[in-house]
Formats: structure tokens, C-alpha cells, sequence
């Protein structure tokens, strides 16, 4: 897991430093919204609010919580940035050629095989219903 160091070129990324495993996100099925940054405008683009600019685009990012695709092994492809969320989200390719996003497990890195169902190994990033833990 390399780090990678900004060369000081503006005050903003002094001091920066970002993990190497985290890549941008692609675009696909999974991520849906409109480019919006039009907070305090009208549909002509005049300001009919005062003080509600500045924010970034986002999109959102279709996660799955339930993780319902049971003994279908799957493989931590990237791990990106949520800035919805204010979390870390991954990637997986299941072997079925599903592809979702879950939160992303500490320690997880990219290439890792998850899985989800009741007789799984304990292990980090697999997850198992509460009654066969």
C-alpha cells in the first residue's frame, strides 16, 4: 500500500497525501443523479437565493447493504471515495458478472475475494447472518 505525496503547488495540496489503492470512480449502472450545482438559481441560471453557491458535484452510488448474493464468490476490483456517504466504498465483481458496491471492510485491498452465506470462513469482508456467527 504505497502513499503518494503532493509536490507543493498551491496551499491546497500542501501537506496532501493520498492512498494509491483508491481510484476514481467508473461509470456505470451503479452510480445515478444529475450534475446539479444549481443552488440558489432559477432554471435561466439568475441567483434567486443569495449566499447558496459553491458545492461540487456529486452522484450517488447504489450500495448494497443486505449483501443478499449468497456463496457467489466476488472480488474487490477498486475502492473509492463516497462523498455522499463520507465513506469508502468497493467495487466487487462477482463470479455470476454482477456488480455492486459495499462499504469498504478495513483492511480490504484490491483483488480480495469476498463472499456472503451462512457456512462461510470468518474473515474480513465476508458477511454471515447473525445467527450462524
Amino acid at each position: 500500500m504505497a502513499i503518494h505525496l503532493f509536490k507543493t503547488s498551491t496551499p491546497g495540496t500542501r501537506n496532501g497525501a493520498v492512498d494509491s489503492q483508491v481510484k476514481s470512480n467508473l461509470r456505470n449502472n451503479l452510480i445515478y443523479g444529475q450534475h446539479r450545482c444549481g443552488k440558489g438559481h432559477n432554471a435561466r441560471g439568475i441567483i434567486t437565493a443569495r449566499h447558496r453557491g459553491g458545492c461540487h458535484k456529486r452522484l450517488y452510488r447504489k450500495t448494497d447493504f443486505l449483501r443478499n448474493e449468497k456463496d457467489i464468490y466476488g472480488r474487490i476490483v477498486t475502492i473509492e471515495y463516497d462523498p455522499n456517504q463520507n465513506a469508502y466504498i468497493c467495487l466487487i465483481h462477482y463470479g455470476d458478472g454482477e456488480k455492486r458496491y459495499i462499504l469498504h471492510p478495513r483492511g480490504a485491498i484490491i483483488g480480495d475475494t469476498i463472499v456472503s452465506g451462512i457456512e462461510v470462513p470468518i474473515k474480513m469482508g465476508n458477511a454471515l447472518p447473525l445467527s450462524a456467527v
